[in-house]
């Protein structure tokens, strides 16, 4: 039966490489659609627990896996020596930037090494982690040409960008329209095929390029104007406006306008990072990409703008930060989840520690910080109590979690500095809040 067959009648065998914020609810897609689903992840612990039943993202509840595995329909696996099995191939590995801020591809090359060595005809091999435009063509195919197999013929590649928005209710892997750009005419249609049984919509474009391109346009275009309300925030504050004020009022616009909102630095595994494989790809074309390096330090400025008004404020109580005791709320990099990607609260917490504060933090979500590839600080959450509170000299809110209750914590705090406009809606001891 051809691979087309097997896609139609859902009877392909679908391979999810890398099991985190992407490849845990594209298992979940397919399942669901009725598709056999195996499940790769080089973290053996996340396998077993997979294997338990039990979920490690806090929006995927463990009975949703449970349901997954007792139906025989999903396996998570270690074992890449099974890479051979599975009809359908897709690749959600991690695509950082290194120290020098260079795409690290090197998740991306060894998944592709580990399937070239069982590559077998009839397989379409998918890439959904977010990179630069050739990644598909000039990094994936040659590695899978290794195989001696013949691309279009024996097996096939296509790339589709990953849109998970992790914590929105809204929008889910289904209800989200994908991207789909193949590396020739029939891999892009087998990979259209594929996606639209399981999806709202399928959106085919010419090449596997113009496909990681549009995923570079969305989140360029996120950190690009969230650098300028950043900017506007620095200006505003310094002149006496409410930031938060003008862009609600801006928003009553019901055209040519769209809201974007300040905050203490990006995170998360997209926006941070995506415009900098740009940046990078651009270079090799003799092209400078100004516009977008200007916003990536605007951003990245964020972290350090918000210690030094944690010190400013400080200040005013005649406390040094030195011996200052901070209580942080909030480590995930969005309000509402437990993913903790590149978040700025790992870099000023960071921050404060090397100038001497005392520093804890709360985060509903995240119990215990956890290892970072950058940050690693041994700290577990506090309760956030009125002793607590009342223990801290300065309270800093970094992430607005919906769990938070801002009369309470205003109430019984010494001090407030509020990132995120959290506190908006509090009528007493407002003058102990501030901004940065």
């Amino acid at each position: 039966m051809s691979l087309q067959d097997l896609i139609a009648e859902r009877k392909a065998k679908v391979a999810v490489i890398g099991l985190g914020y992407v490849g845990l609810p594209l298992v979940c897609l397919f399942t669901k659609g009725g598709y056999p689903v195996l499940g790769f992840d080089i973290d053996d612990e996340k396998v077993q627990r997979l294997r338990r039943g039990e979920s490690y993202i806090g929006h995927i509840p463990s009975e949703r896996i449970q349901d997954l595995v007792q139906s025989g329909r999903f396996e998570a696996t270690s074992d890449f020596s099974r890479l051979d099995e599975p009809d359908v191939i897709i690749i959600c590995v991690p695509t950082p930037l290194n120290e020098y801020r260079e795409p690290d591809l090197s998740a991306v090359v060894s998944t592709a090494e580990a399937i070239a060595r069982r590559l077998r005809p009839g397989q379409l091999v998918v890439l959904e982690s977010t990179t630069y435009p050739g990644t598909t063509d000039d990094v994936l195919v040659p590695i899978l040409k290794k195989s001696g197999l013949e691309l279009g013929k024996d097996f096939f590649v296509a790339y589709s960008p990953e849109r998970e928005d992790p914590g929105n209710p809204k929008y889910t892997a289904g209800t989200i329209p994908k991207v789909v750009g193949g590396v020739d005419k029939t891999s892009r249609d087998l990979a259209c095929a594929l996606y639209a049984s399981v999806v709202v919509e399928v959106v085919p474009v010419s090449s596997a390029r113009a496909a990681e391109a549009c995923k570079i346009l969305e989140n360029t275009y996120r950190a690009v104007n969230i650098a300028l309300v950043n900017e506007l925030k620095v200006l505003f504050q310094r002149m006496g406006i409410d930031i938060w004020e003008v862009i609600r009022a801006a928003a009553t616009k019901p055209f040519g306008f769209q809201p974007f909102y300040p905050g203490p630095g990006l995170g998360g595994h997209c926006i941070p990072i995506d415009p900098f494989y740009l940046t990078f790809i651009a270079r090799k074309y003799g092209f400078t990409t100004r516009f977008i390096e200007l916003a990536g330090e605007v951003n990245t400025a964020m972290p350090r703008y918000v210690v030094n008004k944690v010190a400013d404020y400080l200040n005013e109580m005649s406390k040094p930060v030195r011996g200052s005791k901070i209580l942080v709320l909030g480590v995930a990099y969005k309000k509402d989840v437990d993913d903790p990607r590149e978040s700025p609260s790992f870099t000023i917490m960071e921050l404060l520690l090397e100038r001497g504060a005392i520093v804890n933090y709360n985060d509903p979500h995240i119990p215990r910080l956890p290892r970072m590839r950058r940050h690693y600080i041994q700290m577990d959450s506090i309760p956030l109590t009125e002793e607590n509170l009342r223990a801290h000299d300065c309270v800093l809110i970094l992430t607005d979690h919906s769990a938070y209750d801002y009369d309470f914590i205003v109430r019984h705090a010494r001090l407030v500095v509020d990132t995120r406009n959290a506190t908006a809606q509090v009528k007493e001891g407002r003058e102990k809040i501030r901004f940065a």
